[in-house]
């Protein structure tokens, strides 16, 4: 169990755009659960009273003036300097009573991160029918393209490491920022574990930011990037395939006539043909090349990624201490 005395510096992180109706019951909701824990909310070009009523309610209120989830998250693993990080959202839909659990689980499992999974247990509209479907078909792509993957890949209640959040590039701006955050785990084999979680309903006067098509797009078009860069051999293989595929479609018939005939009347298809041919190869070519950046550049993230010190090294706990006898 998780107290005041605990010798892990804990860190919630809360983004935040315009959510004045739900901001101070999540701070101190996080405060009772957690305490202890140090409270930051990050505001986003809020035009409510998010960074008044954040501040009331004894959360540490920064900002930050880049518009987009993928931003803050970006600007709150940076400035924030702790042991364990909890983020969440700051509308108020996730339980701050599992935060001690799933940090629990961190600890003693040794893990990079938790993630909330909302999927099991949600209660009225908080899961609306699209954002369900959107969140199964990008879950499952995720997992056709990397192999594996977690349930609920858009979960935005995770609990993370140091080492993993000091490891982790954030590229994104958006709200596919959690997509990033499960492709940085997966590509690094980091120990990681998903538990079940409730998703609450909106408080009233709090609205969605997300666009369930413009962000699904969005994230759909993330996967692939993130897809083209991880794995670059198996991107351009397909592209390859494809190509040659094409190639062979368009160059049979002329094929078939010129041993008939030994005559090749369709010039330009037999062009077309070996164009495809030849951009098929290039586009191996390139799958090959890139794929051995990729593979030095993982080596790096990971020898990086090794160099920080796990939960169980953190100063004064425990685990050291056992160590050290």
């Amino acid at each position: 169990m998780l107290n005041h005395r605990s010798p892990y510096r804990i860190a919630v992180i809360l983004p935040c755009y315009n959510e004045a109706a739900a901001i101070g019951q999540v701070v101190r909701d996080f405060q009772a659960n957690l305490p202890g824990a140090a409270l930051y909310v990050y505001d986003n070009n809020s035009s409510d009273r998010t960074i008044e009523i954040a501040r009331q309610s004894g959360a540490i209120v920064r900002r930050e003036h880049r518009q987009g989830k993928g931003n803050v998250v970006r600007r709150m693993f940076a400035d924030v300097e702790a042991d364990i990080y909890v983020l969440a959202d700051g509308d108020g839909t996730y339980d701050a009573a599992g935060a001690a659990g799933m940090i629990t689980k961190l600890i003693e499992e040794e893990l990079d991160m938790v993630v909330g999974s909302r999927l099991a247990t949600f209660t009225g509209d908080a899961f609306r029918r699209g954002h369900r479907l959107g969140n199964d078909l990008l879950t499952r792509c995720l997992g056709l393209f990397f192999g594996r993957s977690f349930t609920d890949i858009l979960s935005g209640y995770r609990v993370f490491s140091r080492r993993y959040v000091k490891s982790f590039p954030a590229l994104s701006t958006g709200f596919e920022i959690e997509t990033e955050l499960s492709v940085h785990a997966l590509e690094l084999r980091m120990p990681t574990a998903e538990v079940t979680t409730p998703y609450k309903e909106r408080v009233a006067g709090s609205t969605s930011k997300l666009n369930t098509y413009r962000d699904g797009w969005r994230i759909l078009f993330t996967i692939i990037m993130l897809f083209k860069e991880e794995r670059p051999l198996a991107f351009f293989s397909v592209i390859a395939g494809l190509l040659l595929s094409t190639s062979m479609v368009l160059a049979y018939p002329v094929l078939v006539t010129y041993l008939k005939t030994g005559l090749v009347p369709r010039f330009p298809t037999a062009i077309l043909s070996t164009g495809l041919m030849i951009l098929a190869s290039l586009s191996l070519t390139s799958g090959f090349i890139l794929n051995s950046i990729t593979h030095g550049r993982r080596e790096m993230k990971r020898l990086f990624y090794l160099s920080l010190p796990a939960c169980r090294a953190c100063p004064g706990s425990p685990a050291e201490s056992a160590s050290d006898q």
